[in-house]
């Protein structure tokens, strides 16, 4: 009788725990082909299916229920997280990582900018055949240089105006968190 009581509270103890795991975030989409795909994870689903993604799971004003069996909602403005249970302090820092990083490419591409100029003059002052040849490889070197430069500018212009807001977004983090 008592071995019938244990089992009885293991499996009820199992059926309230898998309760609560059926009601996890689930995420589904179609590909080109008309194949359903189904995932837990939302980094699994392709990028370009992402904005397609049916989101399915626990409705938004979902309330949880406490040890006592009280029943309270969730307090989402004291203290929101995303649903990584990132805060506004994490993207806060991620956009200004972003930001000190653009203002590095642009400092530097200034720089370098000043320093073609100046190889420019130099080559065009140059009467020596063999000192233009040498002020001309420099000049396509930093050329070389702003060119990859011009390239990062547009990957951090491109992470704060597009990417960090789309994932904000898509975990659902404040978006004043991600303003600029």
């Amino acid at each position: 009788m008592t071995m019938k009581k244990i089992l009885f509270i293991i499996l009820w103890t199992l059926f309230l725990v898998m309760g609560e795991i059926s009601f996890a975030e689930v995420y589904k989409w179609v590909d080109e082909k008309g194949v359903v795909y189904f995932t837990d994870d939302i980094m699994q689903v392709p990028e370009k299916y992402r904005p397609k993604t049916e989101r399915i799971g626990l409705p938004e004003g979902k309330e949880e229920t406490k040890v006592g069996g009280e029943s309270t909602p969730k307090k989402k403005e004291e203290t929101y997280k995303d649903r990584l249970g990132r805060g506004e302090d994490y993207w806060k820092e991620r956009v200004e990582e972003w930001r000190k990083k653009l203002r590095g490419y642009q400092n530097g591409l200034e720089t370098l900018r000043a320093k073609y100029n100046e190889l420019t003059m130099r080559y065009n002052d140059s009467k020596s055949t063999a000192e233009r040849g040498t002020l001309r490889i420099e000049r396509e070197q930093i050329k070389s240089e702003m060119d990859q430069l011009k390239i990062q500018i547009d990957e951090a212009k491109n992470m704060l105006d597009k990417k960090i807001p789309e994932e904000a977004e898509l975990y659902k983090a404040k978006p004043e968190w991600v303003k600029q």
